[in-house]
């Protein structure tokens, strides 16, 4: 682990076997070097407006002081990314780094809105909400098919009953964060859901969050049967929902085929949810004492997942 950087009087620079190596930089990016260098012009034009806008009264000019551990963007981005893909404690980024686990803390909390406005200037972020038909239009670009699929993240058991009950997933059989992700055909995630308890089932979140009724015609949503009701609810849609077993009865022959072809499509919005959770701050146990980082981690999983699909498929 220490030889993951080099440390040269206390100034982080990224060694040449990760700058050559796409495996070794995926690895602790979950981005290639290409990738990490393209996004890295627009994370510097992020940190330049921070600086032009912060304390206009200043008396030091920018860049003036003690010289940041982090010495230039693409260290910053690095670290960033590198704290999303691998998900360390503070302790051990500290460590990995050469300074304090506070200044690490600091870091993650100062570098992550940042990220998140680089992304959004790629036009990688997915929606939080859609108002409209002709939103969600705009938004498929020209895909004839969307994915709805739930998402659960575990955390640490909660201490009070309340909290417990709340975020218990009788699914997963363990206390979770939930969010519903909407994905084309490319497995480009198109809308993210906020984050719920676990406890909260996957068409309710649908029906609240999900633009279920901003989907065009001629449109066709495939869904699990964790959306059982939608076709009755929703008879506008043309709906792809895998045949349910009646209970003390096996399903026909006819049906078990249909749902291998079902699944064999649905798969795509596995795989789309797999890209996400690349990335283990997005998918191991979150133990961040702020909630709602829970959510940025998600987002910020979502668009790193869109920006590499973007740069691979252009």
């Amino acid at each position: 682990m220490i030889k993951v950087l080099n440390l040269n009087l206390n100034r982080v620079s990224i060694p040449k076997k990760v700058i050559k190596s796409n495996r070794v930089m995926k690895a602790l990016t979950g981005l290639k070097k290409a990738e990490l260098i393209k996004l890295s012009d627009k994370f510097e034009n992020v940190l330049e407006e921070g600086v032009n806008t912060a304390k206009p009264n200043r008396k030091r000019r920018p860049g003036g002081g003690r010289k940041h551990t982090l010495s230039g963007v693409v260290e910053k981005l690095f670290f960033i990314l590198f704290y999303l893909k691998c998900y360390p404690t503070f302790d051990v980024a500290g460590f990995i780094f050469g300074v304090d686990r506070a200044q690490t803390c600091r870091w993650v909390h100062k570098l992550l809105p940042v990220l998140e406005k680089a992304l959004g200037k790629e036009a990688v972020l997915p929606c939080r909400q859609i108002h409209t038909v002709e939103e969600f239009i705009a938004l498929l670009r020209g895909k004839k098919d969307v994915f709805f699929d739930g998402t659960e993240r575990p955390i640490q058991r909660p201490s009070h009953d309340e909290e417990q009950k709340e975020n218990y997933s009788g699914k997963k059989k363990r206390h979770t964060k939930k969010n519903i992700v909407v994905s084309d055909e490319n497995r480009r995630i198109l809308v993210l859901t906020k984050t719920e308890a676990g406890k909260q089932h996957d068409y309710d979140i649908s029906k609240k969050d999900a633009p279920l009724s901003k989907v065009p015609d001629g449109v066709g949503v495939w869904v699990d049967l964790g959306f059982q009701g939608i076709k009755k609810d929703y008879p506008q849609l043309e709906v792809e929902i895998p045949n349910k077993k009646p209970s003390k009865r096996d399903l026909t022959p006819e049906q078990k085929a249909e749902n291998r072809i079902i699944s064999g499509i649905r798969v795509i919005s596995e795989n789309a949810i797999c890209g996400i959770k690349r990335l283990k701050a997005a998918a191991d146990i979150y133990r961040n004492h702020k909630k709602l980082v829970a959510d940025k981690f998600m987002l910020l999983a979502c668009g790193i997942w869109n920006f590499h699909l973007k740069m691979e498929l252009g």
